[in-house]
């Protein structure tokens, strides 16, 4: 009998360890370039025009945090230009609610940033025709790597056919390949602070 659970244990372990490569990465940047971030989230922040979103549009998105590529230029650039904005937040049970983006913030008693208004409960993502999400990495294949707890793997997972999403990472984190259990969903394109860049679907997909 063969002992699926070794290879299981040895992707996690692959994870976990690149995981901490790409955060030290990042402490790292930020330690030697005060500006860095700041640069970065400018530059992030051309997406809204990249994608061609207009007014009246809804994007799932979210507020960065930590050294995180900044959104917040983002996530103000879509609001003024009339875009309705969906941001995450973390309710018990370890699920993603959501509440619409107004420009008002509030930190959250797990170090995250979310939005102030009314929560809009799990079912109010399948209005947005675009899910911008986090990552430390993704692959060449569109596989993408998380933090290790499972939030958007399970709301990508629940997300009508169809639905346009992207990773944002830095320039430096697309990688070859990631590894990857049968859990994890995969992503359409990376935007980092430099381009968009899209992947090709997957077999049936």
């Amino acid at each position: 009998m063969i002992d699926r659970s070794t290879g299981v244990l040895d992707c996690r372990a692959e994870k976990a360890r690149l995981r901490r490569r790409l955060l030290a990465g990042r402490r790292a940047r930020a330690d030697r370039d005060p500006d860095w971030l700041a640069t970065a989230g400018r530059r992030l922040a051309d997406v809204a025009d990249e994608l061609a979103i207009g007014a009246g549009a809804v994007i799932a998105a979210y507020a960065s945090v930590g050294t995180e590529p900044g959104t917040g230029a983002l996530l103000d650039r879509l609001d003024h230009r009339g875009v309705r904005v969906l941001l995450p937040v973390l309710a018990p049970g370890d699920n993603l609610v959501w509440a619409w983006y107004d420009g008002r913030l509030q930190p959250s008693d797990r170090g995250l940033l979310e939005p102030v208004g009314h929560r809009l409960g799990p079912s109010a993502l399948a209005a947005a025709q675009l899910v911008l999400v986090p990552a430390l990495a993704v692959d060449l294949a569109g596989r993408r790597l998380g933090r290790g707890a499972g939030y958007y793997d399970r709301v990508l997972a629940a997300l009508p056919a169809g639905r346009r999403v992207v990773a944002v990472v830095y320039d430096d984190e697309v990688l070859p390949s990631v590894p990857t259990e049968a859990h994890d969903q995969p992503v359409g394109s990376a935007r980092t602070p430099t381009r968009l860049r899209a992947f090709p679907s997957p077999p049936g997909g």
